[in-house]
């Protein structure tokens, strides 16, 4: 996947273009755990959901559950924050398109400002998603053909690169507005859905959306890209379709 844009690149071409976000081209500041962004959680077997609604866990993370998992498996998607933003802030995003799709949404909030690995390696935090992804596995009936992982800005390329790395677990990722792929050995073959503005002005749709799309079909992934005419931002629309998809058999 040589062809997609790495942290590297990205820090190179973004410049000032970058000032809103800078801490995803900054050197971290602490010692990051040595990490290859495996995760080894699996899901298990008859487990019923014994709750729906919101429900908050560990480190401020959020778990909605839409009613209808009471009654049968649902769909999961583990949706990533942007830079300086929170768990909270995803659900502004979705508004009410994860209600109505029918999907499980569990939204983590980092460690720092951003992910780990945006500015250093994978370490905590993904040991966090390890762990809090177990918890809703032990208490949510989850549908393992359509458990994914995504995110928005600097969550959407963090749960971009993990989901390629953990395509075993993940079978899908859903990736709004990324800006690059962090490298590691893939594991299985996710589909993905990556939406991008095309008037973005904090992560360029040329150099960000369209070129990590172009590299992943050019790897043989299944790429489903959604351009639309906007900034740097999630669309209802958008959402909507982006959480069909999610939600699709």
């Amino acid at each position: 996947m040589r062809s997609q844009i790495n942290r590297r690149e990205f820090c190179a071409f973004a410049g000032s273009t970058l000032a809103a976000v800078s801490s995803a081209c900054s050197a971290s500041s602490g010692t990051e755990i040595g990490n290859d962004g495996r995760l080894t959680v699996r899901q298990r077997a008859g487990v019923k959901t014994n709750a729906t609604g919101r429900i908050k866990l560990e480190r401020d993370s959020i778990l909605q559950v839409p009613g209808i998992a009471s009654s049968a498996t649902c769909p999961l998607l583990v949706m990533l924050h942007g830079a300086t933003q929170n768990a909270e802030d995803m659900f502004e995003y979705l508004g009410s398109a994860h209600e109505e799709a029918g999907v499980a949404v569990l939204a983590p909030n980092a460690r720092e400002t951003t992910w780990d690995a945006i500015r250093g390696s994978f370490g905590a935090d993904v040991e966090f998603l390890n762990r809090i992804i177990g918890r809703v596995f032990e208490t949510v009936a989850v549908d393992p053909g359509r458990v994914t992982i995504g995110g928005f800005s600097d969550g959407a390329s963090y749960g971009l690169s993990l989901g390629l790395i953990n395509g075993d677990l993940f079978s899908r990722v859903a990736a709004f507005s990324p800006g690059f792929v962090i490298e590691g050995p893939p594991h299985g073959k996710p589909r993905i859905f990556i939406s991008h503005g095309t008037k973005d002005h904090i992560l360029p749709i040329n150099s960000c959306g369209r070129r990590v799309a172009a590299g992943l079909k050019a790897s043989g992934y299944d790429v489903t890209f959604r351009e639309f005419d906007g900034d740097h931002e999630i669309p209802p629309e958008v959402a909507r379709e982006g959480l069909k998809w999610v939600a699709a058999s």
